[in-house]
């Protein structure tokens, strides 16, 4: 793994790049990670850039790429700005970087970005209380990913009544606005595509259990992002572990970690491993999805 010192619009920010991917993240602000890209793809950097006049957002700048947020939303404690300097801890294979505290929330965020291995980042997301009271939330790992591609969301495993499956393994979480008769949702057997370019207006679905992990295939290079879920944990958003938006403009790919009261002092900690496949066609059908779990399935087992 190499390390550089780079800039994003005008401000501090690292470069990291190994022999499959580079990943920039930045340090001024944020943190965000603001690009990941393949070295042996065409599609070059798969999340989403902001324009650089972006507006603010209820008083905070989006940037794109990927944050962390605590869920459940709210219109005041979730946007609060981060717009600080961080700071920044080098580690043997990545960096640490944490935020100011928040003054609303006596929340500190933080994220740890390391490198098991060439194909494999390790994200770390940690919430924790610098304040005087308990505070209840969940911490909240946010990917904003290019338009243009395709989104998967695979389903558990059919079973069988016959068998004696008499019980359901999972709920779908709509949002207010969510129509599913809408051609953005690609509803397969195993797995639920969604088809970005197709979007028109906001959408929005959680899912209360899944395998565990999501992709998104854009120019024949395919994002990974991979979560456990908890047994028996509570969730936000109605038992939400995973969850993911789009526009059209772009997609998010959304994991939770449970809720949890945390006590001053205390803090919570979220993971997530990524990953890129390239040469993948895109998986909107069974096939090309039995192809990607299986390179998903062979990637997961180098996790543990």
């Amino acid at each position: 793994m190499q390390r550089s010192k780079i800039e994003y619009r005008g401000g501090a920010a690292l470069g990291f790049r190994t022999r499959q991917l580079e990943l920039d993240v930045t340090t001024a602000v944020g943190p965000r990670v603001v690009a990941l890209r393949s070295t042996r793809g065409r599609a070059g950097n798969l999340f989403l850039e902001f324009p650089a006049d972006e507006q603010r957002y209820h008083g905070y700048y989006l940037r794109g790429g990927h944050r962390l947020w605590h869920s459940p939303e709210h219109i005041v404690r979730t946007y609060q700005p981060d717009d600080a300097p961080l700071q920044v801890k080098a580690l043997a294979s990545g960096v640490a970087l944490t935020q100011p505290v928040e003054a609303k929330t006596g929340l500190e965020k933080g994220i740890r970005l390391e490198f098991p291995a060439a194909g494999t980042v390790r994200v770390t997301h940690t919430l924790a209380n610098r304040g005087l009271w308990s505070v209840s939330c969940a911490p909240w790992a946010l990917t904003m990913l290019r338009a243009g591609g395709y989104g998967v969301l695979p389903l558990l495993p059919k079973g069988s009544h016959a068998d004696g499956d008499l019980l359901p393994s999972y709920s779908l979480v709509p949002w207010s606005y969510t129509d599913l008769s809408l051609p953005v949702w690609d509803l397969q057997r195993d797995f639920i595509g969604i088809d970005v370019p197709k979007a028109k207006q906001a959408q929005k679905l959680g899912i209360t259990n899944y395998p565990g992990w999501s992709a998104y295939w854009l120019d024949g290079t395919t994002f990974v992002k991979a979560a456990p879920v908890l047994p028996k944990a509570t969730y936000p958003d109605l038992g939400s572990c995973f969850e993911v938006f789009t526009n059209g403009a772009m997609i998010e790919f959304e994991t939770l970690g449970p809720l949890a009261d945390i006590a001053p002092g205390r803090s919570v900690t979220h993971v997530e491993h990524w990953t890129v496949i390239d040469g993948l066609p895109k998986p909107a059908t069974p096939a090309a999805f039995a192809k990607l779990a299986a390179k998903v399935a062979a990637w997961l087992k180098t996790l543990r």
